[in-house]
């Protein structure tokens, strides 16, 4: 530490060998070894009683009672008090080229030279409040892996799925959204059992309105999860499926989750119309305070295998090519997003998200409602295969994906991710 002198009026008449016990306004220390010295007074200059910390002193410089005035009154006197030395410029490697400053006006370097200033022009923030966890559940009491995505669960809906909500509320994440595993013997080629009010998805709901009634919970519009077939919609004998009937149903089961207590249901079976008939179902029993998030760009993307294995929802037939969107596509976004808003959609979803970027911000210039982005269980298993095998750092590209989806113009992020981010951004350890 460099040496200060500090510079102090004084009216002591006289300074005979000072002591510890005698010096003023300073309390004895024993890292500081003090010069004291008594100037001459003059009619413009008061006494003054210097003091020199050593370079021992590791703490900061005692206050020595002055008023305002009188430190004004010091330096208009020329008494200014010393601060540190300028550093020193640091030295160039040996080798370095000796160059003329470049004619530079704008240096964007300048911007990003300290943590500090990173942070201060940091233009997307990534929060806790921005994360929608989507959590499996299933009928069973114990919580079972899935094998193809390490760290989720099928949640026992009645404990296991209370105590994942407790952990995610503890870290701010306070939005959920359900995902099924249905009994089989359940299931039918009709996917009546989507609209039971005792089913699994309304009785979670009510246990964690009962439980948390401030949880902002997602709900899940389809068929796949309830269908013999395994496909998001009716299919006719010839493998077709089939739009209006499949909307008739999905009305159904929107109204279905909302008389549970639903705050937003999320139509994800891409068919036409139904974000107008399942807003008209919900006004009409009286839900119109229910929201709908509408998977507006849902790509028939290879990025789902994990997914499918967790909830065995793989169709039995076929591809989903026909109502799910061409990953080849760009413009026909723009299609669904303009018919979503028409019909009364809340919030706009692009599905999957980090190789969808483009359409995220497509939308996101496109429309003023809110944009969801679904980090989908392929890109969350890529990470974590790729971070068990140290081929990456898994905390950092997880927090940079996120980040970007932040970026490219996405509100709220849907990812298997919430609460292990959420804990990175509470400042928690790995």
């Amino acid at each position: 530490m460099a040496s200060s002198i500090v510079n102090v009026p004084c009216n002591v008449q006289a300074i005979k060998g000072l002591d510890c016990q005698n010096y003023i306004g300073l309390r004895p220390s024993r890292n500081l070894k003090f010069n004291c010295v008594r100037t001459g007074t003059t009619a413009r200059r008061p006494r003054l009683f210097v003091v020199r910390a050593s370079e021992k002193n590791d703490g900061p410089v005692k206050k020595m009672g002055l008023s305002d005035e009188e430190c004004e009154a010091a330096v208009v006197a020329g008494n200014v008090p010393k601060a540190p030395p300028v550093p020193r410029k640091p030295a160039a490697p040996v080798g370095t080229p000796v160059v003329p400053s470049l004619p530079l006006n704008r240096r964007p370097r300048r911007n990003r030279k300290s943590p500090v200033l990173r942070a201060a022009f940091q233009e997307t923030q990534l929060s806790p409040a921005n994360f929608v966890y989507p959590l499996f559940i299933h009928e069973g009491e114990e919580d079972t892996p899935i094998g193809a995505m390490p760290g989720c669960y099928r949640l026992g809906w009645r404990h296991g799925l209370v105590e994942e909500v407790g952990k995610a509320r503890d870290v701010g994440v306070n939005s959920v959204v359900l995902f099924p595993k249905v009994p089989d013997a359940l299931k039918s080629s009709a996917g009546d059992e989507a609209y039971n009010d005792n089913g699994l998805v309304p009785r979670a709901i009510r246990l964690l309105k009962d439980k948390y009634p401030d949880l902002v919970i997602y709900t899940d519009v389809a068929l796949d999860p309830y269908s013999s077939d395994g496909h998001d919609g009716i299919v006719r004998e010839d493998g077709v499926i089939m739009n209006d009937e499949t909307v008739h149903q999905l009305c159904k089961q929107a109204v279905s989750q909302a008389r549970a207590g639903a705050d937003v249901v999320s139509p994800s079976d891409m068919m036409d119309g139904r974000i107008g008939a399942i807003r008209e179902a919900l006004d009409a029993e009286g839900f119109q305070h229910v929201s709908i998030m509408s998977y507006t760009a849902k790509y028939a993307s290879s990025f789902y295998g994990p997914f499918r294995e967790a909830l065995d929802s793989n169709p039995r037939f076929g591809d989903k090519k026909t109502y799910q969107m061409n990953p080849a596509n760009y413009r026909e976004a723009l299609v669904e997003t303009h018919e979503d808003e028409s019909e009364g959609a809340d919030i706009l979803l692009v599905k999957p998200g980090l190789p969808y970027l483009d359409i995220i911000r497509l939308l996101r210039d496109n429309s003023s409602l809110p944009i969801a982005a679904y980090q989908v269980s392929g890109e969350y298993s890529m990470i974590k295969a790729g971070g068990v095998l140290k081929m990456i750092d898994e905390e950092k590209v997880m927090m940079e994906s996120l980040m970007c989806l932040r970026r490219a113009g996405a509100d709220i992020i849907l990812t298997y991710f919430a609460l292990q981010a959420a804990k990175c951004l509470c400042g928690e350890k790995r």
